[in-house]
């Protein structure tokens, strides 16, 4: 195994881009986007900092990467529990809940959340990337998953995008108190727990006697 900080000039060149982006991941979630420097992200992805200008132009154009590459991916599994109409509603919630909070739990991407949040005054750039490709596709997605629902009289009536809306935020608040809180010494949140509980407790509110029985 090479050192680490060592350009990996053995590995296929095809293979660089995907090492960059990981890094990237690390770097931005650990640093944020201001203080990330060129020279971290290659020190981490183990290439020479012009070895990043082959495949990236700006630090923009990286963040881009790790948003489509690195994050989106998971995109994939909750739309995939969304698209499944046949299945009962609250099995598909808790599913798709449960697999939102160990993306949140288990990789970076908390990190990233409160980079976006934190730095998109100065870089609206992030948010855009971050909401056109993130967040409007999966919140639509499951206020689709909601609305149908509703059609079908499982749930309750109201507006289903605020209803989608109220069901992630607990996973966004535990992120928030993980990547703000935790590091000054306050107590921390199991945020699989915590999303777990939000919903057998919105899922009590919102089933109509039908979708209880269902």
């Amino acid at each position: 195994m090479l050192p680490a900080g060592q350009p990996k000039f053995k590995r296929r060149k095809a293979d660089r881009p995907d090492e960059i982006v990981a890094a990237a991941l690390e770097v931005f979630a650990e640093k944020g986007f201001a203080a990330a420097r060129l020279e971290d992200i290659a020190k981490r992805a183990g290439v020479s900092k012009g070895a990043i200008y082959l495949y990236f132009a700006t630090k923009e154009d990286i963040f881009r990467a790790v948003v489509e590459q690195g994050v989106a991916p998971n995109l994939s599994a909750v739309q995939n529990i969304l698209a499944n109409a046949s299945a009962d509603f609250p099995d598909l919630l808790r599913g798709l809940v449960k697999v939102l909070a160990g993306v949140v739990a288990t990789t970076p991407v908390g990190g990233i959340v409160k980079m976006v949040i934190g730095e998109s005054r100065n870089f609206p750039e992030l948010a855009q990337a971050w909401h056109d490709q993130l967040v409007r596709p999966a919140l639509a997605a499951m206020t689709q998953a909601i609305a149908a629902a509703q059609a079908r009289g499982e749930l309750r009536p109201g507006d289903p995008r605020l209803h989608a809306i109220s069901l992630i935020s607990p996973l966004l608040v535990g992120v928030v108190w993980r990547e703000t809180f935790l590091p000054v010494g306050a107590e921390p949140i199991d945020i699989p727990a915590l999303a777990e509980q939000h919903v057998e407790l919105w899922l009590r509110g919102m089933l109509t006697k039908s979708g209880a029985a269902s």
